[in-house]
């Protein structure tokens, strides 16, 4: 907003210097963006803050001015203004002969207007063109720099129609018509979208209301006949018209951040007052002013108690209903508690921290004292969740995986999650059309652009459903399990029961051991994928890439190779039960106690429901289970298969003895036997 010192002294009777002006609004919450150095005297260029549209005027700077400088006087324009009068003749019947105005749409709430007739529209005088210069704007003509003028200076934006030019000299507030087009002041012919409001005549659009006017319709040197337009729209209409056009007007940014609706009439009577000041001519009797709503008065209680402890300093109750009467606010004080009459043009103001925000910014923040913080502080790092997600992706990483950060946005995937995909409303092309529902389709193509090597990686983030965001860690990796050795010229591939290996440790991890159930989903191998499961829940899935599917993909190239194999796994964070991390253990001084058994099962048993068997069967002191040998072929029965497993116990006081060694390997091979396993 630019203005002059003496520009806003028409306004409030002030002796400020530039400079001073500057620092009372800046203290005000207004910063002085600068001053600029001109003629006849200094221009202030102050920002105005977005959800402070009341303040984009000289009305509204010299509200802001008056609460910070409790002794300036107001002029009789600043009283005027801030009383906002209705028209003294609205109730003349002759406009409604001359004009007639509909409201059809919803997102205008109030319609005001009025008739000039033998009007005269050259250049404007000397003195409105060079105040509207030192405001920014550029002087065109007496009735649009008129409309101008009173806009800086009141905040709300007027429009200016060339009556002769309206079919039936009608005005109808409606939306567009489907494929309706009118070309803008700016000489842009513009397509409409229905749900663009515009302003409208008997036969077709003549402005996009709140944004700009349209060039058929607009005021010349040739107008005799002037409707004069003052309306107020929803916020949001005009924001949503103006981001869709490309359009962007000093009228829609006012509109965008709310326009008082209560000075709809007042701002044509100012126009008609400096109209007739400069041309000696009065407007037409009447005004016609259609409301379809009226925003309910707000109250709001602030305690003064409340108040000086957020601003830490004592605050006078006279003093307080003071600052917020020369705001505008109604306010009266029932012991500490003020109730404040909210004003219709300061629709930020919603409840007490608002109101206390102001008493802060009229008072001064120069009084808010500078006292060292006080209290205890809590030991800082993450907690529950947050420090469990941590805790898996440090563990991912010391597995060997490389953690990646992917775009939120993709286009479609073969690897995409079964759930329904979460289109974006406008994307800009179709490789970026989508929310991501799963990690797999970003992972899979970083294995992919880098040749199918030796890789894994890992990636933490959240993907969109239809029912919501979900934090997901997921897992992927292809090529050998470690580089080539002379011990080990061919290591085997990174393979399903690799990454249910790493699955099981992440998981032990987070203290909610991994449990696998068969799955059936149609991306992975039929027989090398299963369900993750965390105590009673499924948590989510792992398994290889389907081969008809990498085919497909063109991605058999991954598979070809010797050790060709990838898998991938992907955990639902937020269905992960949080369990007790574990305490460290010291090393025992004891020695071990170990047993191998060497069994056939059936194929049909899953080693997950035999090591549950031995783990519940070799009693508390097992330390380890480990399955070191899987045999099937000759000299094993068509079926059956043979499995050596290495158990070790170890008491945390004493040394076991052979004989408790035999009994508790007794106690495992019973346990085998009861789900049909024979011991070798």
């Amino acid at each position: 907003m630019k203005f002059t010192a003496s520009q806003l002294a028409k306004m409030i009777d002030h002796q400020l210097s530039p400079e001073e002006l500057g620092n009372a609004l800046t203290m005000a919450g207004f910063e002085l963006e600068e001053i600029l150095d001109a003629q006849p005297e200094p221009i202030l260029d102050v920002n105005i803050m977005a959800n402070r549209g009341d303040a984009a005027s000289l009305l509204g700077m010299a509200r802001e001015a008056a609460g910070s400088l409790p002794e300036a006087a107001l002029t009789e324009l600043m009283t005027r203004s801030a009383a906002r009068p209705a028209a003294s003749d609205a109730a003349a019947p002759d406009i409604r002969a001359l004009t007639r105005v509909d409201i059809e749409a919803d997102d205008c709430t109030r319609y005001a207007c009025r008739i000039f007739r033998n009007v005269q529209n050259g250049p404007s005088p000397a003195w409105l063109q060079k105040e509207l210069e030192q405001m920014g704007q550029r002087p065109i003509s007496l009735l649009v720099d008129l409309t101008n003028y009173v806009m800086l200076e009141q905040g709300q934006p007027l429009h200016a129609f060339d009556l002769d030019k309206l079919s039936e000299k009608r005005i109808v507030v409606r939306y567009a018509r489907p494929e309706e087009t009118i070309t803008t002041l700016d000489g842009e012919e513009r397509t409409l979208q229905p749900h663009h409001m515009v302003i409208a005549d008997a036969e077709r659009a003549i402005a996009v209301a709140g944004v700009m006017g349209g060039l058929e319709t607009e005021v010349s040197e040739s107008t005799e006949w002037c409707l004069l337009e003052s309306a107020h729209f929803r916020p949001r209409s005009v924001r949503r018209t103006r981001k869709e056009l490309g359009l962007n007007t000093e009228a829609s940014w006012r509109f965008e951040r709310h326009v008082d609706p209560e000075i709809t009439a007042f701002a044509l009577d100012r126009f008609a007052e400096l109209y007739q000041e400069i041309t000696g001519h009065s407007p037409e009797p009447g005004v016609i002013d259609e409301r379809r709503s009226t925003e309910e008065p707000r109250q709001v209680i602030a305690r003064l108690d409340r108040a000086e402890r957020l601003l830490g300093f004592e605050i006078d109750p006279d003093e307080a209903l003071h600052r917020l009467h020369r705001l505008g606010f109604g306010a009266r004080r029932n012991g500490v508690r003020i109730t404040v009459d909210v004003p219709s043009w300061r629709a930020d103001v919603l409840r007490e921290e608002d109101v206390i925000e102001d008493l802060g910014r009229t008072l001064g923040y120069d009084r808010i004292p500078s006292v060292l913080p006080e209290g205890s502080t809590e030991l800082g790092g993450l907690q529950g969740r947050e420090a469990m997600i941590e805790s898996l992706r440090q563990e991912a990483l010391r597995c060997g995986f490389h953690q990646m950060v992917s775009h939120t946005l993709g286009g479609e995937h073969p690897l995409d999650s079964a759930d329904e995909s979460v289109r974006v409303r406008s994307p800009h092309s179709p490789d970026m059309a989508l929310l991501r529902g799963s990690h797999w389709p970003r992972l899979a193509d970083a294995l992919r652009v880098n040749g199918w090597g030796d890789l894994r990686v890992f990636e933490v983030g959240r993907t969109h459903h239809a029912t919501g965001e979900v934090r997901r860690l997921a897992l992927a990796a292809c090529g050998r399990t470690e580089a080539p050795s002379w011990r080990n010229t061919k290591p085997g591939g990174f393979g399903f029961f690799e990454m249910k290996g790493v699955i099981e440790r992440l998981l032990e991890r987070a203290g909610a051991p991994a449990a696998f159930r068969a799955s059936a989903d149609p991306r992975l191998h039929p027989t090398r994928q299963a369900e993750i499961w965390a105590g009673d829940h499924p948590v989510g899935l792992i398994g290889e890439i389907h081969p008809d599917l990498a085919v497909s993909l063109g991605w058999a190239a991954g598979l070809k190779r010797p050790e060709g194999s990838w898998s991938l796994a992907e955990i639902n964070l937020e269905a992960l039960p949080l369990g007790e991390s574990r305490g460290y253990q010291g090393v025992s001084r004891l020695p071990a106690l170990g047993r191998d058994i060497a069994v056939l099962t059936p194929l049909s048993l899953p080693f997950q429901q035999v090591e549950a068997a031995i783990r519940n069967a070799a009693g508390p002191w097992l330390e380890s289970l480990r399955l070191f040998d899987v045999y099937e072929g000759p000299g094993v029965e068509a079926g059956w298969q043979s499995w050596a497993l290495a158990l070790q116990w170890r008491h945390p006081e004493r040394s076991l003895t052979d004989a408790e060694g035999n009994q508790m390997r007794d106690a495992v091979v019973q346990a085998l036997e009861s789900l049909g396993a024979k011991l070798r």
